[in-house]
């Protein structure tokens, strides 16, 4: 989603985080190689001005440490007093919306973000995620249950919390005592808060283990990547050619190992080349006389169980055919089909177009028939 230019973001980072247990504070603690506040920062990159709020101690590894588009605010001794401070400074900028997070919230998916910033632009004051609460609720007292409470109408708050600037600021400045969170100040002042959808990975860190899951959520983040696969067979004496998995008439034939289908074997190494295990040549070695005058069916085939046996699914398959004769036009949807078949995707995950290369080279001079290819495959979720 595009960020509007009047649009700010505000993340709190000045507190101590003494129930985290040993060590610095918990925004200052690494998670997969970056601190949490990095992480929380560039959850925001979209945004053309951040504000970071911190202790007053933390200024100057806030100057070494925090890149990009960020303005340093000191902070005070509680975090209303952290975000009036940041508000303040924004008074005047052109800044119309603020989006408030916690820096030790550093794992907000995109869409809670978005969510935030559609509810503002429809017209909200005021809009915060918030997931609702499933858990039976029990009160109790040195240890023991001493009664049950309704979790009907019941969330559970997340950050980040959007509004107009000038109607949170006015609420800070009505409400110095401060709040939980800026939502109760906004209730407060009267504004009508919208809530829109949390995220069970927007976790806020708060205790020793909380690291462990947020370690956890990162391990399986979203792993995307591609692979390019590039093949050429020259012609010979025949009657056909076999093309993406489809058998076309021709005057000639092509000359390979196999059955020469240098569309699939093009596709073929673009999925080994983005899982990193080499091309279809380590995995069915030419010098194997099993493999002569094999269908490609088989190499494609094996590359996609090696897709998914290693966590990928195919998200999508682009083939181009570079040749003077056969046309492929007549035969690129049947070409395209028979390719989702083999790897396992919906035909329309899959393209196969042909290109000529004007009558140059040996593509030109029809001596034979070039292929290129790229595969996404993705491994995780957003």
């Amino acid at each position: 989603m595009t960020i509007p230019a009047t649009y700010a973001a505000i993340i709190t980072a000045a507190g101590r985080g003494t129930r985290a247990g040993d060590g610095p504070p918990k925004q200052w603690r690494a998670l997969a190689g970056q601190t949490a506040l990095e992480r929380s920062i560039a959850a925001f990159a979209g945004f053309p001005r951040i504000v970071v709020t911190l202790a007053p101690e933390d200024m100057a590894r806030g100057v070494a440490e925090l890149s990009g588009p960020v303005v340093l605010v000191a902070g005070g001794a509680t975090r209303s007093d952290s975000v009036r401070a940041a508000l303040e400074s924004l008074e005047g900028s052109g800044v119309t919306h603020v989006l408030i997070h916690d820096g030790a919230r550093p794992l907000v998916p995109p869409r809670v973000i978005d969510g935030v910033v559609a509810a503002l632009e429809a017209g909200s004051p005021a809009a915060a995620p918030a997931l609702p609460v499933t858990d039976a609720l029990w009160r109790a007292e040195d240890g023991r249950v001493t009664g049950t409470a309704s979790r009907e109408g019941l969330f559970r708050a997340q950050t980040p919390q959007g509004f107009a600037l000038d109607a949170i600021l006015a609420a800070h400045r009505a409400h110095p005592e401060g709040a939980a969170d800026d939502v109760e100040l906004a209730i407060r002042a009267g504004l009508p808060v919208t809530a829109t959808p949390g995220d069970e990975d927007n976790l806020k860190l708060t205790w020793p283990e909380d690291f462990a899951r947020a370690e956890r959520i990162l391990g399986d983040a979203m792993d995307i990547r591609l692979g390019n696969g590039f093949d050429v067979h020259a012609f010979t004496a025949g009657d056909h050619v076999w093309l993406c998995g489809v058998k076309i008439p021709h005057d000639k034939a092509l000359l390979g190992h196999s059955d020469a289908d240098v569309g699939m074997h093009a596709l073929t190494d673009a999925i080994y080349g983005a899982l990193a295990q080499g091309d279809i040549g380590r995995h069915f070695p030419p010098s194997d006389p099993q493999w002569k005058g094999a269908e490609s069916h088989i190499f494609l085939r094996h590359a996609a169980m090696l897709a998914r046996q290693m966590g990928y699914e195919i998200s999508n398959a682009d083939v181009t055919l570079i040749c003077e004769r056969p046309k492929i036009g007549p035969h690129a949807g049947a070409m395209a089909l028979r390719l989702s078949e083999i790897i396992g995707v919906e035909p329309d995950r899959v393209s196969v177009k042909a290109t000529t290369s004007e009558r140059l080279g040996f593509t030109g001079r029809e001596e034979g028939i070039a292929a290129i290819a790229t595969a996404t495959l993705v491994k995780g979720s957003s």
